[in-house]
This record gives structure tokens, C-alpha cells and sequence, in this order.
């Protein structure tokens, strides 16, 4: 075994689980409610946020039962890595939003510059109106607007180094059944 794999495995073995696989379940339907309330007549276009936001759509786009256009884009500030740097455009939105309502489903709203940007994209790219919402929502005193909030929230999280539901350990353990937060992180 490689010592990087070796590495990721220890993190694993380390890491301290903050909310169960059941809690984070829970927590997806109950925004798969407030969503199918708010957007159900609206006919809306649904993007993904690859990478870190493909478990938590996947598994919240089957518990809306209301008519929706689905795809992908891709933006991104980290890069497998620990620390967030410029923006970075790797699949921008296909479909035409003009007029159209607009969910983007991310995995987690850390100091909302990616967040913000995919945002301010899909307004100018002609929506009528653009929601948001993520798993988590970690609670601390960096975010690049403190007025910006996800209009749909499933966990608020502490503020640590999270991992699992989509969320990556230097592109290692989207697929962890649970939020974990790295040792010393």
C-alpha cells in the first residue's frame, strides 16, 4: 500500500464522526420538503455542482416528485486540496436559463465565494429566480458575504474540516456514510 493511501486511511481511522448517515438521511428530506413546497409549481431547472454536490442530488432529486430539468456544472476553488484559491470554471450551464427558476444543489456552504459566483452567473444568464441549497452550512466568521444564506439548509456544521456525502479528504472519502471532521482540523 502507498504511503499517500495509507495517509487517507488513517484519516478515516481518525476522523470523529459529527453526524451519523441517518441524521444527514433525515436531514435531505427534510429539504426535499421544503423545496418541493416552495419550488413545485415552478417548473425549475435543478444543476448539480460537481463534485462535492453529486451524493447529496442524488440522493435529494428522488424525493422531489414535481416535474424538473436536471444537469451539471462545475466550478470549483479547491482542487483536491485543503484550502480554497481562485475560481475555477470547468463546465459552465448548458441549458438556457432565461426566465426560468433556477436550484443549484452544492454540498456545502463554507465561505460562499463558489456558491455566490455560480449565483451571480445564473442571474445574468437570464433566470427569473435563483435558490440554493446545501447539506451543510458551516458556522463561522469567514464567509465572504455574511448576509448570504442558502435558501436551504440541511445540517448546520461546525466549523472543522469535513469529509463524506460529497465532500472530499484531498479527493478521498465523497463516498463516507456520515460527516466526519479530520483530527486536529
Amino acid at each position: 500500500m502507498s504511503e499517500q493511501l495509507a495517509h487517507i486511511r488513517q484519516v478515516m481511522q481518525d476522523a470523529d464522526c459529527l453526524h451519523t448517515q441517518s441524521e444527514v438521511e433525515a436531514a435531505i428530506t427534510q429539504v426535499a420538503a421544503a423545496i418541493s413546497q416552495r419550488l413545485q409549481d415552478s417548473n425549475p431547472v435543478v444543476f448539480c455542482v460537481m463534485n462535492g454536490g453529486l451524493i447529496f442530488a442524488g440522493q435529494l432529486l428522488t424525493q422531489l416528485s414535481f416535474p424538473l430539468e436536471q444537469s451539471y456544472l462545475h466550478a470549483t476553488r479547491y482542487r483536491n486540496e485543503t484550502r480554497g484559491g481562485d475560481l475555477c470554471w470547468k463546465a459552465k450551464p448548458e441549458l438556457s436559463l432565461v426566465g426560468r427558476d433556477v436550484l443549484v444543489i452544492d454540498d456545502i456552504l463554507d465561505e460562499g465565494h463558489t456558491l455566490m459566483a455560480i449565483i451571480d452567473f445564473c442571474r445574468a444568464a437570464g433566470a427569473r429566480s435563483v435558490f440554493s441549497a446545501v447539506l451543510l452550512d458551516k458556522q463561522h466568521e469567514r464567509k465572504a458575504d455574511p448576509a448570504f444564506k442558502a435558501d436551504f439548509v440541511g445540517i448546520q456544521c461546525a466549523d472543522r474540516y469535513v469529509f463524506g456525502y460529497g465532500m472530499d479528504y484531498k479527493g478521498y472519502w465523497r463516498n463516507a456514510p456520515g460527516i466526519y471532521a479530520v483530527r486536529g482540523l
